[in-house]
């Protein structure tokens, strides 16, 4: 079945497609696509990850044609940013 990895930084975007077996999970597609190789910075103990917006375990199964989506950490407070930005 074919599954999407996506992953992105404010410089550089990913997206890969790739081929996995039936009852894939989230984590062993991770390992596959070998997104964690052109991102060192990738840490899936800190970092989540999501199935189409909504976050995931590294052990949910995947289905055919789900988009997988690694988080990076929220830098800065969208409230905080907001009021600022309401402010100016």
């Amino acid at each position: 079945m074919k599954v999407g990895i996506a992953y992105g930084l404010p410089q550089r975007q990913t997206w890969l497609t790739l081929e996995v077996p039936e009852g894939t999970t989230v984590g062993d597609a991770i390992a596959r696509s070998g997104i964690t190789g052109q991102f060192p910075d990738i840490d899936l103990e800190k970092q989540k990850v999501g199935i189409f917006g909504k976050l995931a375990s590294l052990d949910a199964v995947l289905e055919e044609g789900d988009r997988v989506e690694i988080y990076r950490p929220i830098i800065c407070d969208p409230k905080t940013v907001r009021k600022k930005n309401a402010g100016d």
